[in-house]
Order: structure tokens, then sequence, then C-alpha cells
């Protein structure tokens, strides 16, 4: 019952921070998912893989029906990080616990640094879209993704602005199906991995996580952009401080 309580907390959490900010919920979702629940590292990412694809999958639909996702330029933009997604989803059950800890938690890190930085430093590229700019962050992208089992939010967004010049709107809603599209070509890789997994944790923490996801857009309309993502960031740097303490002891 304590699992499950915690299960329930956990993902109502992950869904709230996706549906206020756009992103960076499945930064929380791995730490939640090895010091409440008791997952391995490896086991973690897998289980935030299927997080994130729920929760991204029903805030997709909700961006698609306000048309602010461009689908032809995201999926080229997709396409380039399935590969390396895959690869690297594949490569991450080898790694040792603790390098995959001390890199999520470099992750969090770099996630929590963006957000801290001003909103004007991000800003619309020229309108001058490279491919090989496009392609290599999109790979890199996908390699994140499939390497720790985060959706990479904190970054696609900001590399769809710059590197595709997109206007915000269109890039938070066109991240969302990168997002989508990495983290089940990582997860195919990790079918075997998946059956055995603890269902009975991750579905209500799925389930808490896609309706956390609509209370946040409530609750961004309320509560500025800005002051969410400093309180998220100092929640990020404690969570990357706390498992760094933890991987080196």
């Amino acid at each position: 019952m304590t699992a499950l309580i915690l299960a329930l907390i956990a993902g109502a959490v992950v869904g709230l921070t996706l549906g206020a900010l756009g992103g960076g919920s499945s930064v929380l979702a791995v730490p939640a998912l090895i010091y409440l629940l008791g997952f391995t590292p490896a086991a973690a990412t897998t289980a935030s893989l299927i997080i994130v694809t729920a929760t991204s999958l029903t805030a997709l639909y909700a961006h698609a029906r306000a048309g602010q996702v461009r689908w032809k330029a995201g999926a080229a933009f997709a396409a380039a990080g399935i590969l390396p997604a895959a690869a690297a989803g594949a490569a991450s059950t080898h790694l040792p616990p603790a390098v995959l800890t001390i890199a999520f938690a470099a992750t969090a890190v770099l996630s929590a640094v963006n957000m801290l930085r001003p909103a004007d430093t991000v800003r619309p590229g020229s309108g001058d879209v490279q491919p090989g700019k496009a392609a290599g962050a999109g790979a890199g992208l996908g390699t994140l993704t499939g390497l720790l089992g985060v959706g990479g939010g904190f970054l696609a967004v900001p590399a769809l602005v710059t590197v595709l010049a997109f206007e915000m709107e269109a890039a938070v809603g066109t991240s969302l199906l990168v997002i989508t599209a990495n983290s089940l070509a990582s997860l195919a890789t990790r079918s075997g991995a998946a059956t055995s997994l603890d269902w009975t944790a991750i579905g209500p923490f799925i389930g808490t996580a896609i309706l956390g996801a609509w209370d946040g857009k409530r609750m961004a309309a309320k509560v500025s952009g800005p002051r969410l993502q400093r309180i998220f960031a100092v929640v990020l740097l404690t969570v990357a401080a706390f498992m760094l303490a933890d991987a080196v002891t």
C-alpha cells in the first residue's frame, strides 16, 4: 500500500511538471522510481520511458488540437534521433548503475541551468535552417533519451527554436512529437526489460501523471512560467546533488 501511495504521488508531481512547464517531467521520474519505489537505475530508465511516452502522447493530442504541432518538420527532426535512441537504449542496459546515476545527475544539472537562464537568452533563429545542425540536434536528443530514459523536452524546445526557427508555442507542441518518437524507438530495444518491471507501481504512476498534466496546464495559467521554472530548477539541483553523493559513496 505504501508503494502504491508513493507511485500515485510521484506520478502526480511528474504530470504537473509536464503540464506546467512542457518538459522536465522525466528528470524527476527516474529519481522517484529509484529512491521512492526501489527500482534499479536500469529499470528506472526503462520505466521512465514508458511514463514519458504515455504522458507525452496525452499532451501531444492537446497541442495538436490547438494547431501547435508542425508534423512534417517535427517528423524529420525526430527521424534523426530514432537510430541513436535505439542504439543508446540497448547500450544503457550494459552500463554500471553508478555510471547511469552520475550521467543522469549531470543531465539534471544541465536541465536546471537551462531553466535558470533568462527567458530572452533563447531566441528564434534567423529562419535559415541548416540541415546538418538540425540532424545533429535530433541525433543528440535521441541519444540522451535512449541512454537515460529522459524525454529531453528541456533540450528539444530550445533546439527547435534556435535551429529550426520555430515560435515557442510550436516548439513546445512539436517537441512532444519528437519525445514520443525517441521514447518509442528506445523502448523497442528494451522490450525484454519492460516485461520484468513492477507494473503495479508503473500503472498508477502513469495514471496520475496523465491527470496531473491537465492540472499542470491550469497551474501554469495562475503562476508565472519563470517562477515555476526557478522552483523546479532548485528541486533538480537538490536531486542531482543527492544522486551524485549516492553514486560516489
